[in-house]
């Protein structure tokens, strides 16, 4: 195990309510060992509160999120340093989105995803973090206004999926890549509402596009209508755009469709009464 892993310098471990430090920091996460087969049914028998703990994190989370309002997940590197250029970017998303109406939703880390919370914050919107126990976990940034730690990364994605109408992408790494693919793979599916997927960063994302674009397509791995679910654009402003107007026309199809059972509805009534 890497020595940091120990919390050799102080840093705090989280697991579940838990605030752990040194060689209180145990080995292996919560998720390890739930996805684990060396056990085989061992778990059953030595953990017989595990399944518990699992529930326990979607009602802490249904609880703690259910009156955010609008919300939008941003996703981005947690190695990006305060005042680089995708920091700025993902500080004006947050501040953006915020100034429209909308709540921003990040994994709590830092990076990109403080920005994105300090934007919004700054801003006066409402700041949320998803927390996830990991070996070399670093906290909440100070940004984040509601804060909910997670043991669980598919309790954690949850979360992110269901309190967000819409989700921005700075570029990152395997996590991002993760809830980029999350997001398209339910959207394309129709498990969710049609929400807007934006990426940020032309020049990033190129080589997935092409590649999605190129040999992913042309092998009919994805139909070409799959790719207009992405946005790709190279500023904060298009971004926070994209988002208001993509959610503004659900919200008016919302409105129609309510109209219209309501319509057929007294229809019905008036014509059972004659």
């Amino acid at each position: 195990m890497r020595s940091h892993d120990r919390g050799a310098n102080g840093s705090v471990y989280r697991k579940g309510p838990l605030q752990l430090r040194r060689d209180q920091i145990p080995a292996t996460t919560s998720d390890e060992r739930l996805l684990s087969g060396a056990d085989g049914a061992g778990w059953l028998h030595g953990d017989p509160w595990r399944v518990m703990r699992i529930q326990s994190e979607f009602v802490e989370g249904f609880g703690a999120l259910a009156e955010v309002g609008p919300a939008v997940s941003v996703f981005g590197s947690a190695r990006v340093p305060a005042g680089s250029p995708d920091y700025v970017i993902g500080e004006a998303v947050g501040r953006g989105l915020a100034e429209a109406g909308y709540g921003v939703i990040t994994g709590g880390g830092p990076g990109i995803m403080e920005a994105a919370n300090k934007g919004a914050s700054e801003a006066g919107g409402l700041s949320v973090g998803l927390g996830i126990e990991l070996p070399f976990e670093q906290g909440m940034n100070q940004w984040v206004d509601l804060g909910v730690n997670f043991r669980y990364f598919f309790a954690r994605k949850t979360m992110f999926v269901k309190y967000a109408e819409g989700f921005v992408v700075l570029p990152g790494g395997f996590g991002t890549f993760d809830e980029l693919f999350e997001a398209l793979t339910l959207v394309q599916t129709h498990k969710v509402t049609e929400f807007p997927i934006v990426l940020i960063g032309t020049d990033y994302w190129s080589g997935l596009l092409e590649w999605l674009r190129g040999p992913v397509r042309e092998r009919g791995m994805i139909a070409a209508a799959d790719l207009d679910l992405i946005n790709v654009v190279d500023d904060a402003d298009e971004a926070v755009r994209i988002v208001c107007e993509r959610g503004a026309e659900l919200r008016a199809a919302e409105l129609a469709a309510v109209e219209q059972t309501t319509r057929a509805e007294r229809e019905a009534s008036e014509s059972s009464v004659s």
